[in-house]
């Protein structure tokens, strides 16, 4: 039986390390309030205390619990000579969120360690407290500790501070083992720092922090949310004229001023896509002939090999700084895309993606993609071509891949909603996540790659067990007298972004054909097809959208949705997204002859598209020809939808867009978004910017295009707008969410300086049966009746001017109130 092929000593040293990691010494200090508070607790989550198996299901607790065999070190000649004492820390700290529950906050940290497998000579220890109350503080990047090394004693953290945890082991292989530790943190009545350092292990790093913090939102508060996306270099990128992961600098300078509580990753936090170059998939890349490539076995040996690859991608990227020092100290929150696994996955034709390699790097990739990310125990088995049951959910274990190898039995706490079938091409449950984020705000993260295809994104029993989970919280949040009022969406796609359908056409026509032809059989126009299916390389991307005319019935079905859900409950939806590599903002919004203000507008949403914290942005060409793209589409005859002009200038005196384009910015960028909580003493009223040319009169927002701003929160958007000034950003009171989308700067900028573009999103007031409907006219919705040819009933000095030219809005007939 073949299994890990590869030496087991992960060599991960000079070759492997970023030559872009930050030279900067993230230091921290012990505080000596540290823990007061700290309540002594049983910190284990179900979803972490289910009970654990390992290949041969031996040794238990008497309570039919299975676990890895310990080994104490006065017994050290018991385990296999040579082996590593499993205290070299190979990855991590990473710290992940997960739920709130009552007064209690729940996440987790995850450590790889050098070794394994189902001996253990060594389990570490976690040390968790409270340190202090952490309003006023000036945050972590000024304060100064002893780093790696002895220090005080064997840890940072006094034992009788707070609370000791026991890891508990994910998975554990020769190579490498797995420690989670799950973390319960009381939720006090103000903002509080906690603190945990794990007991007698090594860091590769001498300047790697033994100590690191992070910060609780009060029991009354919101969280701070940082969102990014697109966390990699695509293949044959010059990563040095990119100066590597220079962002993440500027994200730990904004978390020195105001700490983010969460930190969501919104797809590809990681890229994967050398496997194919440089990695074991090479060969099977190079050949020539797509059928010839469809048929390829995927055996035991290949899947090693993959395991390997995926396994040192993943530690050599969350190792490298200053992602690194962020992963310890910001609780992750992630859903994953394409890149994740291979660029393109679920989008290429279907017996292409049925194929045996297809299959297997799919369950390979989801199996470090809940270790790394969710900090979850894999399936025992994925798929091979030797056993094609593996990989099949709830199929026999694959022993070749159990050999010296231990798993936990799998398990997902209550955060989780879990798909009621495997997907089409990843053999396992879609990870849908509801979670809190603070007294107002509700996250929902669905997870649009498991089950994706080329012509669906979801299954429609997904979709409906998601509304039924949502529909749920917030009833019970609403019943406690508590209502949530906003609601997040995490989706790896944008939503509301501007149809490329002509392109598609283009791609997808029976005249590329030839081309194609001339490309198997003499390597013709070889930049211009993919490597995988023979298919336009930019056709994956395209079919990827949830714009892209495979999945338009789908998404407007799933937009419906969201809209009975912000009427039913009142609460303001924000969609995430990201993916295209670049940032604008999209939204949705009533029909404007239906004249409904923003603030009771439950169509009024917004899709804040940022994208890519670390990947290179496309040429201006492309961001120019999206904002030409940028037409007002009428989803229904109740709903439009376009692009906002957030940029009301190129970042500094860097030209990167024509002048007409204030929609689209070609510049890496990551977003922040803070609730302007109603506890906050003063502060300008709904999102009120105070831009340099004056207050707009409430009625100038009435009736207007998606072309105009449409309430006091978009007016003045940009980097003039309140919600861009560190000083005023979330310090308002009346309840709308802040967002500033940070972009860079000068790209050759070690440091990541960034400049805000900012708005607001106004609390919804939803008043049922109040305004009226233009369901009953039988409008088309590529273009309604009558709306070109005809004068505007706004008159034009009543509407407040974007910055910068637009394009041409369409104008609509005369209409009065439906």
């Amino acid at each position: 039986m073949a299994t890990h092929e590869q030496e087991h000593d992960l060599d991960l040293d000079e070759e492997q390390r970023n030559p872009h990691a930050s030279a900067n010494k993230w230091r921290h200090q012990e505080s000596s309030s540290f823990a007061r508070a700290a309540v002594a607790r049983d910190p284990h989550p179900d979803h972490l205390n289910s009970t654990r198996i390992e290949g041969d299901k031996t040794d238990t607790d008497g309570a039919g619990n299975y676990h890895p065999v310990v080994i104490d070190d006065n017994d050290g000649e018991r385990a296999r000579a040579g082996a590593d004492d499993g205290k070299e820390v190979l990855c991590g700290p990473l710290l992940n969120y997960r739920r709130m529950d009552s007064r209690t906050w729940y996440g987790s940290v995850l450590i790889v360690t050098k070794g394994g497998g189902k001996i253990h000579n060594f389990q570490p220890i976690l040390s968790l407290g409270r340190v202090e109350v952490a309003r006023g503080q000036a945050g972590l990047l000024n304060e100064s500790s002893a780093v790696n090394g002895e220090g005080e004693g064997s840890s940072a953290i006094r034992s009788n501070h707070g609370t000791d945890i026991a890891g508990v082991c994910l998975y554990s292989d020769p190579r490498s083992t797995f420690w989670a530790f799950p973390l319960a943190c009381d939720i006090a009545d103000t903002e509080a720092k906690w603190a945990y350092s794990i007991a007698d292990v090594r860091y590769r790093s001498e300047t790697k922090p033994k100590t690191n913090y992070f910060f609780v939102p009060a029991i009354d508060e919101s969280m701070r949310m940082m969102f990014h996306s697109c966390n990699g270099f695509s293949v044959g990128t010059d990563e040095e004229a990119w100066s590597g992961l220079a962002l993440w600098n500027d994200v730990m300078r904004n978390h020195a001023k105001a700490p983010f509580h969460v930190m969501i990753g919104g797809g590809d936090q990681i890229y994967n896509d050398g496997i194919r170059v440089k990695g074991p998939l090479r060969e099977w890349t190079d050949i020539g002939n797509p059928k010839k490539r469809r048929d390829f076995p995927f055996p035991e040996t290949l899947r090693a090999k993959c395991d390997d690859y995926y396994l040192k991608n993943y530690i050599r990227w969350y190792s490298t700084e200053p992602f690194a020092a962020a992963n310890g100290q910001i609780p992750q929150l992630n859903i994953w895309d394409d890149h994740d696994i291979i660029d393109g996955f679920g989008s290429y034709v279907n017996d292409f993606m049925n194929c045996d390699v297809f299959r297997g790097i799919g369950g390979t990739a989801h199996k470090y993609y809940m270790l790394f990310q969710h900090h979850l125990a894999p399936p025992a088995s994925t798929y091979t071509s030797d056993v094609p049951g593996t990989g099949k959910h709830g199929s026999e274990e694959d022993p070749a891949q159990l050999v010296e190898t231990y798993v936990k039995e799998q398990g997902f706490d209550s955060s989780y909603i879990i798909g009621s079938k495997p997907g089409p091409y990843v053999a396992e449950h879609s990870m849908n996540m509801f979670s809190k984020l603070g007294a107002r705000v509700a996250f929902l993260g669905i997870d649009a790659r498991t089950e994706r295809t080329r012509h669906q994104v979801n299954y429609e029993e997904t979709y409906d067990l998601i509304f039924g989970r949502v529909r749920d919280e917030l009833s019970a949040a609403a019943a406690m007298g508590l209502p949530f009022r906003h609601l997040i969406l995490l989706l790896g796609i944008p939503i509301a972004y501007p149809r490329l359908t002509w392109l598609e056409n283009v791609f997808s026509s029976p005249l590329i054909a030839p081309v194609k032809f001339l490309n198997r059989r003499f390597g013709f126009g070889g930049g211009v097809f993919n490597h995988f299916d023979g298919s336009v390389d930019l056709l994956d991307d395209l079919d990827d959208h949830y714009t892209a005319r495979t999945h338009k019935k789908e998404r407007n079905a799933l937009v419906h949705r969201l809209q009975e859900v912000c009427a039913e409950f009142s609460i303001r939806l924000t969609i995430l997204g990201g993916d295209v590599h670049l940032a604008a903002l999209g939204r949705f919004y009533s029909n404007p002859n239906l004249h409904i203000p923003v603030e009771k507008d439950h169509r009024y949403m917004v899709n804040v598209v940022s994208s890519a914290i670390v990947n290179k942005p496309p040429p201006a060409a492309i961001a120019n020809l999206l904002a030409s793209r940028n037409k007002i589409h009428h989803l229904d005859p109740d709903t439009d939808e376009t692009l906002m002009a957030l940029f009301n200038k190129d970042s500094k005196n860097f030209s990167k867009t024509r002048s007409s384009n204030n929609v689209t910015m070609p510049s890496r960028n990551y977003s922040i978004l803070t609730e302007n909580s109603p506890n906050n003493q003063g502060g300008a009223a709904n999102g009120h910017s105070e831009p340099e040319d004056g207050d707009p009169a409430a009625n100038q927002f009435d009736g207007k295009s998606g072309h105009q701003f449409l309430s006091e929160g978009e007016f003045g958007a940009g980097t003039k707008h309140k919600a861009a000034d560190f000083e005023r950003h979330g310090k308002s009171n009346d309840g709308g969410l802040d967002v500033c989308i940070r972009v860079e700067i000068d790209q050759h900028d070690k440091e990541g300086q960034t400049e805000p573009f900012g708005l607001t999103i106004p609390v919804l007031d939803y008043e049922a049966g109040k305004f009226g409907t233009n369901a009953h006219a039988h409008h088309l919705h590529r273009s309604r009746p009558g709306t070109s040819g005809a004068a505007s009933t706004i008159p034009a000095s009543s509407i407040p001017s974007l910055p910068g030219s637009i394009p041409d809005m369409p104008e609509r007939p005369p209409q009065g109130h439906a």
